[in-house]
Order: C-alpha cells, then structure tokens, then sequence
C-alpha cells in the first residue's frame, strides 16, 4: 500500500486527502462485512472492492480468523500479475 500513496500525493495533491478518506473507508467496511464483495474469477477466496471515483482495486481474503488487504491495483494495471 505505500508505494502508490507517495506517488498520489506528490501527483494529486488536489485529491490526496478524499483519496484516503475513500480507501479507509473501503478498507472498514471489509473489516465490517469481509465476505460482502465479489470473488475474483480466477482466485477462489480472493475479493475485489472498487474505490469509487478512483481508478483502483482492494483485493484482499478473508481467512476466517483475519482479513488480509493483498493489493491495491490501479486499473491500468495488469490485475493477474501479482495475484
């Protein structure tokens, strides 16, 4: 998650700070309902959530006793790769 922040706020500044008030609140509301977003095709038990407005993808899993944040991906971006 750090290397693409630093490169938002030295980009975007304009957006930086609605930027992180929209990945924590994505980040919060996997925390409150894990299992709430679709299953990636491809990856049985890894989901995605979309930050609304923004060109990224949280991808994460729910193990049953943790949530793991995996990755954040920009759309740009090949999402396979590090999946």
């Amino acid at each position: 998650m750090t290397r693409f922040l630093p490169y938002i706020a030295s980009n975007y500044p304009a957006v930086y700070d609605a930027f992180l008030i929209r990945l924590r609140s994505v980040i919060a509301r996997i925390g409150m309902w894990p299992d709430g977003a679709q299953e990636v095709a491809e990856r049985p038990g890894v989901r995605a959530v979309p930050l609304l407005r923004y060109p990224y993808k949280v991808f994460y899993r729910n193990t049953g006793e943790v949530v793991e944040i995996m990755y954040i991906h920009h759309a740009a971006q090949d999402e396979r790769r590090d999946i």
